[in-house]
């Protein structure tokens, strides 16, 4: 996908968040993260748009660490907050030199790319959480999941050393039912890694784009997907498959 593209995802979706908290209130607890409220949930996504912001506007060459943990006291204004953070930092994207290449933490695209892709994708995975106090979830573009699925397995677990390995290796692939994309994953001693060949893995699951990308964000379950051979693989994946910045 290119730069605009993420910065038009990252605003829409950023809007949709905003929306559903809104009309869910802040007290609701959010299905797919248990420990969290909705207003959990709206401080931690206002903080990293400030966080990410901070790496834009100063095309900053390493980590900042400082804390953007510091919402409003009082609910009333925490939508106002974090809305303001959102469109300063889609401001920022679409002021920044487009091939700056700054502090970025995974591998692939770099600096003003990285930073419009990866929050497109931290904003729209927190938007699902967010509508999913009411079940009433959007889907989101299949090309824009099927860009978040390569982001997970060649960006998030593409680093090394590995923080997921499996002492028993196993393989499975993700098979789109509404695009050309599979994927194909195999987990060892070293890590996951996304790979060529012919030969069948050990589970083989179908889905739309969209609900692949959830089953990786652990944003959905298994039923209701197409699940041939083991998921024992699969089962380790799922618990033990974390996604951090760093």
């Amino acid at each position: 996908m290119e730069l605009h593209e993420h910065i038009e995802v990252l605003r829409t979706e950023g809007m949709m968040l905003a929306d559903s908290a809104e009309a869910t209130g802040f007290e609701a607890q959010v299905p797919t993260c248990p420990e969290w409220t909705v207003r959990d949930l709206v401080r931690h996504v206002g903080e990293v748009h400030r966080w990410a912001h901070s790496h834009v506007v100063q095309a900053r060459p390493i980590l900042n660490t400082e804390s953007f943990a510091i919402w409003p006291a009082e609910d009333k204004s925490l939508l106002g907050w974090y809305r303001e953070g959102h469109a300063q930092l889609l401001q920022a994207l679409e002021a920044a030199d487009p091939d700056a290449e700054y502090f970025s933490f995974l591998p692939g695209p770099k600096g003003t790319r990285f930073w419009a892709r990866r929050q497109a994708h931290e904003t729209a995975i927190h938007r699902v959480d967010a509508q999913s106090v009411t079940d009433l979830v959007n889907e989101t573009a299949p090309d824009f999941a099927a860009d978040g699925i390569d982001e997970i397995l060649n960006g998030f677990f593409a680093r090394r050393p590995a923080r997921m390995t499996s002492a028993e290796p196993y393989s499975f692939e993700l098979v789109s039912t509404d695009g050309p994309q599979s994927w194909r994953v195999t987990v060892d001693g070293d890590g996951p890694a996304v790979v060529d060949g012919t030969d069948p893995a050990d589970c083989r699951i179908s889905g739309s784009t969209f609900d692949l990308y959830l089953l990786l964000w652990n944003r959905r379950p298994l039923e209701g997907l197409d699940v041939q051979g083991s998921a024992r693989g699969l089962d380790h994946w799922r618990e033990n498959a974390r996604v951090r910045w760093g």
